[in-house]
């Protein structure tokens, strides 16, 4: 039986709603969105279409606005519902609020206030991307969306590819072959990595491999939906002399493209970085 409206303590609720399948949502939450007295949404469309197919009736409820856009004034109305002893809900329009969402600032003024603020659990791309994509899941780093300037972002992703951790990122489709492009160069084409798109939905799919793979793979398609990328977590630094010394190995046993090659990979550095390196060592 679902609690009436009015029977929540006041406070901010904030609800956790699927990624793709609209089924991926928790009894509780479903419980919260009935009986709440005020629903916040990123997506107010969104939540109306989620709320009508799970037999969720709004009534005369308010069902209001709050995203990126929303600034102080949002933020100010909704801490004034929460002053007046209202319980509110907050919905995104995909997934777990304050995950590459909106409502940190929401949910931070809101406890700031004194207000209850708290949450039901539920979906997120970000361990579903983890788990999907065959890579170490006991360190991560959720990174968000890269810039979308090709400087920007290349300075951007310098920091994360020497992180320790497994790093998450989110990408959109037209700019996933620049970022992939990026990453090869910085990373190196043998960074293990996986790009996980349309997840829990129809055409759901995990692409799985080594950078330059991944590049390749996706150089003449289309992709469509939301993207994650997962790429594998970095290594520590290899000193100059260490890189050296496994180059002039290589170089007495194979070509100096070949050399290069093969320590790059060995070591996890950009081909580009490796080859300039071998090309002094032939000056010398």
């Amino acid at each position: 039986m679902k609690p009436e409206h009015g029977t929540l303590a006041p406070g901010l609720y904030l609800v956790a709603t699927p990624i793709g399948n609209a089924r991926d949502i928790t009894l509780r939450a479903l419980d919260i969105l009935a009986a709440v007295d005020v629903i916040a949404a990123e997506d107010t469309r969104t939540a109306r279409k989620l709320l009508d197919i799970h037999g969720v009736a709004v009534g005369g409820r308010p069902l209001i606005p709050y995203h990126d856009h929303s600034g102080p004034d949002g933020r100010a109305g909704i801490v004034k519902l929460l002053g007046q002893g209202k319980s509110v809900a907050y919905v995104s329009e995909a997934g777990t609020p304050l995950i590459a969402d909106p409502g940190y600032a929401l949910a931070r003024e809101a406890a700031a206030a004194g207000h209850l603020v708290t949450t039901a659990p539920g979906a997120s791309a970000v361990p579903v991307a983890l788990s999907l994509s065959g890579l170490p899941t006991d360190r991560y780093l959720f990174a968000g969306f890269a810039p979308s300037s090709s400087g920007a972002r290349k300075t951007w992703l310098a920091d994360l590819v020497r992180v320790p951790a497994t790093v998450v990122l989110f990408e959109s489709p037209k700019r996933i072959r620049e970022l992939l492009g990026d990453l090869c160069e910085i990373a190196g084409e043998a960074r293990q990595a996986a790009v996980c798109r349309e997840l829990t939905k129809k055409f759901e799919e995990t692409l799985r491999g080594t950078l330059g793979e991944l590049r390749d793979a996706v150089a003449e398609r289309t992709l469509k939906g939301e993207i994650v990328v997962v790429l594998d977590r970095g290594r520590d630094e290899v000193a100059e002399e260490t890189m050296e010394a496994a180059l002039r190995r290589a170089m007495s046993e194979m070509s100096l493209k070949d050399a290069a090659a093969t320590v790059a990979e060995a070591y996890g550095l950009p081909r580009r970085k490796v080859y300039q390196a071998a090309l002094e060592l032939e000056k010398d």
